[in-house]
């Protein structure tokens, strides 16, 4: 089974933003990152991984009827809580799964503590094949 395992940032987690930590802690925190993925690929789990820009890179679109799409900066500043990485894994299920992702949770964060920054578990939903 798929799962995508959702890093979320968000200031009521009391999470400190990566860019206020040290040089050393990005270091080891990506590095941290680096191991897990190579830890999935072993384990044969590993189908994806990638991290995101920052919102305020992004852009919001809409279909505009026959017009061009309307195109706003988004998310809006004082969104709270952002997207700024995701895994998908392939695993046996969602409690293997779960396992994975309080490993990716305890990521190591400013002065090597960990992270625990909360990691959102879906599983990746797809149409067999005569639904197509």
């Amino acid at each position: 089974m798929k799962y995508m395992m959702l890093m979320q940032f968000s200031e009521q987690n009391d999470l400190q933003p990566v860019h206020t930590w040290a040089p050393e802690d990005v270091k080891a925190h990506i590095e941290f990152m680096h191991t897990t993925n190579e830890k999935l690929t072993a384990a044969g789990e590993f189908v994806e991984a990638q991290g995101l820009a920052n919102p305020d890179q992004g852009r919001i679109v809409r279909a505009n009827g026959d017009g061009p799409p309307i195109v706003t900066d988004g998310p809006y500043p004082e969104t709270k809580e952002f997207l700024v990485g995701y895994w998908i894994i392939d695993c046996e299920g969602m409690e293997r799964a779960i396992e994975l992702a309080a490993y990716v949770s305890a990521a190591p964060g400013p002065g090597g503590k960990p992270f625990n920054m909360p990691i959102e578990v879906r599983q990746v939903m797809s149409a067999r094949s005569e639904e197509l």
